[in-house]
């Protein structure tokens, strides 16, 4: 990403003319993840604009109890005639200093490299996370040097729980012992941060910086305003082409002669493999996949469960961690569509492991408390996501033996009755929840209130549960002649009563949601499309057809789809504000990523996967790829975006069920040969356009 146009005169000491606004550069962010489920995010110009920003945030109990450590870094650099100070911060509106002015591009490879262009040398400064420690390397290569500096790095610590602020009545101390400096903060559990550099030379000098504005925050109606602590300096003479590193680590998993072990080179090839690994399955010379598998990898950490390692998805970045819904509806892309299939494996044994009561984790507890059973789909898409992965993989000893009785106990719990009033009624199709609960994807409440009330029979819960019965009669055909009828009869009474009760004849569509007393929400959602895109439809294919028409005229966006038609009253165009003020948009017309996959599925399937609906379908995910390469975090799909137009991506910036979902449509898209670089050509048309 090219920052720049041109140099300005001599006189603005090396400032350089933007190619974009600091608004701008401020909205694009960056990422990075280890196997903890720590992470290094930012944004491009360097500049935290959320309590979630940090070169280092890692873990105490991989991937939970995460601790922002390092929040950032002051470079300067001292000449005879001129300091030039290299890192930008905000202070309430205000930014100071204002380093981005010397930058010329951004990039992201193995790490991320912030190119910089100054009267008297060229910078690259790049940081990379290691892919099996909360350690952090930030490195600085000079080249070009015309002149002899000093130049100097000042530490920013935060040492706090990542989703609190930290203020200046914390107690830091600091211990030197030769190269290596260990912080600690007395008044949290964060643990220790461990710093050290062989290349640069400390000096003490303990400041509090304060009021350190972070703008996402603040648009949110969220505290805004910190205040870090710094221990000193580093700094080092340059005369020549040199390069500097500062290593950084939590400590509790990597003491300080680990990081006097340390060696850049290594930590880069370490990164290399990590990479190649992720690519092994990766279609050659189709650059959108590659961005897709990489991002996919940012996902998948591992999990401590009954002193085992384990794979878990988590469900977005900065602040979700592994849950069941988000899981299991992001498996298939993350882990089977990538030729990972022993990850697919262990996230669904984990869970496996944890149904309770014919239930699934809804979520892990963030601090290590026990599971959530709080959703009535998560457990019927583990029941997906389970045969998938038999599909993919023809792994008919592991299903056997571990997921199938997961899965029967799943469905067999779900036709008799378990948590929240979850059953099937007297029509075979499932009911659950009331007025106080929201137990489908569609949960947002706030202050006691439920702004989408989808308790009852919701239509996507029920198309779940109708494709799962089939693939449990077509599993024990030809193997168990009495479960085969079984699960074809209960089937086929699912399919009369969905028909019957879902299709809504005047407006020529699914009903999104039957209530217990029989009222019908005609609600015009993008819920529908699931009975159409699942592997078995309850609907005839003329049904199918009209769902998937009414869909795309009214619900489809260059991001996805939206989760409520614009011509509802209740429609917000906008996600944004306080929390209340998001909640009510957030299934109200907000577009969401994800749901671009089952659209895809659908419209192929309607339309016999033709040539045609493939190039149509490829067109459609074009702009998906800007999102992917400019927009937000680069290099990965938000969560949500705006209703309306231009669709301002917002929520978490980094999704694993839009990643998902988009790899997965992606690869429906280009089944046919010859069709995978297309969308290059595409794209730019669409761009120039």
């Amino acid at each position: 990403m090219e920052f720049t146009k041109n140099r300005m005169d001599s006189a603005a000491l090396g400032v350089l003319t933007p190619r974009y606004s600091i608004d701008e550069l401020l909205s694009k962010e960056w990422l990075l993840t280890n196997s903890r489920g720590g992470f290094a995010s930012g944004t491009v110009v360097g500049c935290n604009t959320r309590r979630y920003h940090g070169l280092l945030v890692g873990t105490h109990t991989p991937p939970a109890n995460r601790i922002a450590a390092l929040s950032n870094c002051l470079e300067t650099l001292t000449c005879k005639d001129q300091t030039i100070a290299l890192g930008t911060f905000e202070f309430d509106r205000t930014l100071h200093p204002r380093g981005y002015e010397y930058q010329t591009a951004f990039r992201k490879s193995l790490g991320v490299h912030f190119d910089y262009e100054l009267p008297v040398a060229k910078l690259t400064k790049s940081i990379y996370l290691l892919p099996d420690f909360d350690i952090v390397a930030i490195v600085y290569d000079f080249s070009d040097v015309r002149q002899t500096f000093e130049f100097s790095v000042q530490p920013f610590a935060a040492m706090r729980d990542f989703h609190s602020l930290q203020n200046n009545t914390a107690a830091f101390w600091a211990e030197q012992t030769d190269q290596t400096l260990v912080l600690q903060n007395a008044h949290t559990q964060a643990g220790k941060l461990t710093l050290h550099s062989a290349t640069l030379q400390f000096e003490p000098d303990r400041q509090w910086w304060h009021h350190f504005m972070y703008r996402v925050e603040r648009a949110r109606g969220q505290d805004c305003f910190e205040d870090l602590w710094s221990p000193g300096r580093y700094s080092a003479p340059i005369d020549s082409p040199r390069q500097l590193v500062l290593w950084a680590a939590l400590t509790d998993q990597a003491h300080s002669a680990t990081l006097e072990a340390m060696d850049i080179d290594i930590a880069i090839d370490a990164l290399r493999l990590r990479e190649k690994e992720l690519l092994a399955q990766c279609p050659p010379h189709d650059t959108f996949s590659r961005r897709l598998f990489l991002a996919a990898g940012q996902f998948i950490p591992d999990r401590r469960v009954h002193n085992e390692t384990t794979p878990t998805i988590l469900a977005g970045y900065p602040w979700f961690l592994d849950w069941g819904r988000d899981t299991f509806i992001a498996l298939e892309g993350l882990c089977l569509c990538t030729g990972r299939p022993e990850t697919a494996w262990g996230v669904l044994k984990t869970f496996a492991d944890a149904v309770n009561e014919g239930m699934i984790p809804n979520r892990f507890d963030d601090y290590g408390n026990p599971p959530h059973y709080n959703s009535i789909d998560a457990s019927l898409w583990f029941v997906h996501a389970a045969f998938a992965y038999l599909n993919a993989t023809g792994d008919m000893q592991n299903f056997s033996i571990k997921l199938l009785p997961a899965v029967k106990w799943i469905m067999e719990s779900y036709r008799r009755g378990t948590r929240f009033g979850i059953r099937a009624d007297s029509d075979k199709l499932i009911t659950g929840g009331d007025a106080q609960t929201q137990l489908t994807w569609m949960d947002a409440k706030f202050d006691g209130v439920a702004f989408t009330p989808r308790y009852g029979k919701a239509v996507e819960i029920n198309a779940l549960w109708y494709s799962n019965l089939c693939r449990l009669a077509q599993f024990y055909k030809g193997r168990h002649a009495e479960n085969e009828h079984f699960y074809t009869t209960l089937a086929q009474q699912v399919a009369h009563s969905f028909v019957t009760l879902f299709w809504n004849q005047e407006a020529g569509y699914l009903n999104d949601c039957v209530l217990p007393d029989g009222t019908a929400d005609a609600s015009l959602r993008p819920n529908q499309i699931l009975a159409v895109s699942l592997p078995y439809s309850p609907l005839d294919k003329t049904l199918q057809q009209k769902v998937v028409a009414v869909v795309e005229h009214h619900l489809l966006t260059p991001r996805g789809l939206r989760s409520l038609t614009p011509a509802d009253p209740r429609y917000k165009a906008h996600y944004g504000g306080p929390q209340g003020q998001r909640d009510a948009a957030y299934h109200q017309g907000t577009v969401w990523g994800w749901l671009i996959g089952p659209f895809i599925e659908a419209y192929l399937k309607v339309h016999d996967n033709s040539p045609d609906a493939k190039r149509k379908c490829r067109t459609w995910l074009a702009p998906l790829l800007r999102h992917l390469e400019e927009e937000a975090c680069i290099g990965s799909i938000s969560e949500i975006f705006d209703g309306d137009a231009p669709h301002q991506p917002c929520g978490a910036f980094a999704q694993a069920w839009s990643v998902a979902e988009v790899l997965r449509a992606w690869q429906l898209a280009n089944k046919a040969k010859g069709q995978t670089a297309t969308i290059f050509l595409l794209y730019h048309d669409i761009d120039q356009s």
